[in-house]
């Protein structure tokens, strides 16, 4: 038990545009593993193409209880990326992810080590609530649910943010470097020993939210096009529905004409079957676009992130 709990435990955190919330990350890095001294911990700060100082920042912090680096971007690639960076430079026999405004409190890695040194190879920090508007709950339920109906039968209800994983898991993740998806649904899938738990999210301390709702519909397509076939599927039933729908209606005309003469011709009909056929036409291409320039982009090779500069911030 001993050697289980000297194991090393890296904390991946991306950073972007965090000059305000450097301070307050760092000092409650350095107190929660003051208080927990038993941890080894080391912090892995991935700079994500920030155009303020938080790198600077960053250096100029004292980093007393754990060892920390930071990995720095050529440009903004997205947190996505930042995590699977921070995974190729990790020493860790265990490693985590957590984010600057530390909304996820550092109390999980301690949860998430005891149920790993119970031998499993994942554990997941789900949701118990969150304090966002009406819409993002709406979007997280929506959401939460078409990954478990089409994608993942053990995608959580409320979903997840926090995961600590083993080595065997991050060599992985570093043999299989996806673009245009999600890591976390990449580790969900593999199937290993899994376990989780639950918390309740903070408050937000400094800096507003980066999670704009670009980004969430990116990440929307991306786990349907990288993880179900749902979206394909879909088209082809709609494709089937239309069909059966328009013979019923072309019937419908038919005897309307021949035995009861009392159907108008109209162009307002005329155009809303234009209209709807041209719109799932639109839509069905749309959905097969995103297929095939996936297919364009994987086959291009490009590289996921680019790393400009790895610096420690202090010995270990």
């Amino acid at each position: 038990m001993q050697e289980n709990n000297n194991k090393l435990i890296t904390v991946i955190i991306p950073i972007y545009n965090e000059y305000e919330g450097i301070p307050f990350l760092v000092d409650s890095l350095n107190e929660f593993f003051g208080q927990n001294s038993q941890l080894n911990a080391e912090v892995i700060f991935v700079n994500d193409g920030s155009r303020d100082n938080s790198v600077l920042r960053l250096g100029e912090m004292k980093h007393e209880k754990y060892r920390a680096k930071v990995i720095s971007f050529s440009r903004n690639f997205g947190s996505h990326a930042a995590l699977r960076a921070g995974i190729s430079q990790a020493s860790g026999e265990y490693i985590c992810f957590n984010y600057a405004d530390l909304q996820d409190p550092l109390e999980l890695i301690l949860q998430m080590k005891c149920l790993m040194e119970e031998g499993n190879d994942i554990i997941w920090a789900h949701r118990e609530s969150t304090k966002t508007s009406w819409g993002e709950k709406m979007f997280s339920k929506s959401y939460a649910y078409l990954m478990k109906k089409f994608a993942f039968k053990n995608f959580p209800e409320k979903g997840f943010d926090i995961v600590m994983f083993n080595k065997k898991v991050a060599a992985e993740v570093n043999k299989n470097v996806e673009a245009n998806s999600s890591i976390f649904l990449q580790i969900l899938g593999m199937g290993f020993r899994q376990a989780n738990i639950s918390y309740k999210k903070r408050e937000r301390k400094t800096g507003v939210s980066k999670w704009t709702m670009s980004k969430k519909i990116k990440l929307f397509i991306d786990s349907f096009v990288a993880f179900s076939y749902a979206p394909i599927r879909f088209v082809t039933i709609v494709g089937i529905a239309f069909f059966f729908v328009g013979m019923l209606w072309t019937i419908y005309i038919i005897v309307r004409k021949i035995f009861f003469h009392d159907l108008a011709a109209g162009w307002p009909a005329l155009m809303s079957i234009l209209m709807i056929g041209f719109g799932v036409t639109n839509i069905s291409l749309g959905i097969i676009a995103e297929y095939l320039w996936r297919t364009l982009d994987a086959s291009r090779k490009r590289q996921v992130f680019i790393i400009d500069e790895i610096k420690e911030l202090n010995k270990p």
